[in-house]
């Protein structure tokens, strides 16, 4: 593995977990771990399944205008979100391709986007391009943030054991400040997997000690708690359809073609709205489609549909 690739904290932790690393998004990442994604995917189905994200990026937006630059740059109504809120959206080019799809959480004192590691560049670029008329400042926190998911039924119980806070009082798509294991961080109520669940948004320095009381807390509550590779978090994406970038969703790929019209908000004015009024009115030409397999074997990007 090329030594350029990235090694988050908890590297080393996944080796010692007999986690297989392999690149994703310039990082070195778990994909599985020896259990197997199979039951790594079970295990988040029926309990509850620890995620390493650390590959995910975070911005922070501050200023007078914050709220009218992201209402003008994400799809998805931001002007509206009350302290502790979160809404997914997109970042779109003019002609209406997605950037990014994106989280926008409105925390105490400034605003939380959280972009895919693979388009950090990227993003920073289009957003900072499209804040030059209003008066705000963009802090790209990725490298100070460590962002762990904990996701399944049995998730909240779990982080009930860890701390004071009373997990289940945060709504979904709801976040707030607290201390896990004297550890303060942000919990947002969101996730990946179409289970309920977390995400976790802590000092990097933290990463080591939160996963281990995560885990150790598992066993002693009697709580199945595993560790989970991205074999496994791609296929329990899979099931509740949300979108990978990339693959659902890319530069070339539109909202309306990848069916994220719930993610888009036309009462208002953003970066790439008048391209899909256009399309809107004209028709899309493809749009995605779902199967459901009859038998074992995974599809992957660039196989053939063939009618047999």
């Amino acid at each position: 593995m090329s030594d350029e690739l990235k090694r988050t904290a908890l590297h080393d932790r996944h080796v010692e977990l007999g986690g297989r690393m392999v690149e994703f998004a310039g990082h070195s990442m778990p994909v599985l771990y020896e259990t197997g994604p199979i039951e790594e995917h079970h295990i988040t189905r029926r309990s509850v399944g620890i995620f390493d994200i650390d590959h995910m990026g975070q911005v922070a937006v501050t200023g007078p205008d914050a709220v009218a630059f992201l209402d003008h740059v994400v799809t998805s109504k931001i002007a509206d979100l009350e302290p502790g809120q979160s809404r997914y959206g997109l970042l779109l080019h003019e002609h209406g391709g997605v950037v990014d799809d994106v989280f926008v959480y409105r925390l105490a004192d400034h605003y939380m986007v959280v972009i895919n590691a693979d388009n950090r560049d990227k993003d920073l670029d289009h957003l900072t391009k499209h804040a030059e008329p209003f008066d705000v400042s963009l802090d790209d926190r990725s490298d100070e943030t460590y962002m762990l998911a904990v996701q399944g039924p049995r998730a909240l119980e779990l982080l009930n054991k860890l701390t004071d806070h009373n997990i289940f009082d945060i709504e979904r798509f709801a976040a707030a400040h607290v201390s896990l294991v004297d550890v303060p961080m942000v919990i947002g109520r969101t996730g990946y997997t179409g289970e309920d669940g977390v995400e976790l948004y802590f000092g990097d320095e933290h990463a080591r000690r939160v996963w281990n009381a995560l885990l150790d807390a598992g066993v002693e509550h009697d709580i199945e708690t595993a560790p989970i590779g991205l074999a496994a978090r791609d296929s329990l994406r899979f099931e509740p359809g949300f979108a990978l970038y990339g693959h659902e969703i890319s530069d070339d790929i539109n909202p309306l073609e990848a069916r994220l019209a719930w993610a888009i908000d036309f009462d208002k004015d953003f970066v790439g709205k008048e391209a899909l009024e256009r399309i809107k009115a004209e028709g899309v030409e493809r749009k995605l489609v779902t199967f459901v397999l009859l038998d074992k074997g995974v599809p992957r990007q660039g196989y053939p549909v063939l009618n047999a």
